[in-house]
This record gives C-alpha cells, sequence and structure tokens, in this order.
C-alpha cells in the first residue's frame, strides 16, 4: 500500500482542516499524525521562553495510505493547493 508523509508546518486548526481534506479523497486509506505527539514548551523561566520557536504555528507530521498510486496523485494535487492556503507549509518526505 502505497503511504505518503508529510511535515505540516501549521496551527492546529489547519492541521486538523488538512487531515479532514486528506480522508474525503476517493482511495485514502488511513490519515494519521505521527511522530511525537508530545507538546514540548519550556518552563516559564526558561532561557527561551518568548522566542520565535515557541509561538510557531506547530509542526505536524502526517502519514497517509493510499490503496493506489492514483490515490497518492490525489494527496500530491491537493497538498499543492492547500500549501497555498496555509500560512505555513507543507513538504512532502520520503521518512521521517
Amino acid at each position: 500500500m502505497p503511504t505518503v508523509r508529510l511535515r505540516v508546518s501549521a496551527n492546529e486548526d489547519q492541521n486538523r482542516a488538512l487531515m479532514t481534506a486528506l480522508q474525503s479523497i476517493e482511495g485514502i486509506e488511513h490519515v494519521e499524525e505521527v511522530g511525537d505527539l508530545m507538546p514540548h514548551g519550556d518552563d516559564d523561566d526558561s532561557s527561551s521562553a518568548g522566542l520565535p520557536d515557541d509561538t510557531s504555528p506547530g509542526f505536524h507530521q502526517l502519514e497517509i495510505e493510499a490503496s493506489n498510486e492514483e490515490g497518492v496523485r490525489r494527496v500530491n494535487a491537493l497538498v499543492e493547493r492547500a500549501a497555498d492556503d496555509l500560512d505555513g507549509a507543507i513538504e512532502i518526505v520520503d521518512e521521517f
């Protein structure tokens, strides 16, 4: 089963909307956020508290399983359109 892996820089709402759109594609078997799902907030007294990384939209890793190569092509087309709409970025990668 072909698998597409995405790195997404977006807030939670944008990521959820992207996942919903991916799940609605014909030929997609499974969409899942994978990787390190734990928040990594610094302590309030941390020397890095308040730096730009603390206020970034968020980083997500998505894994999409397609039933065939046509599903993969549809995912790629949707991701290309979605990247234009997001304030962040979407990267298709071979592995995390």
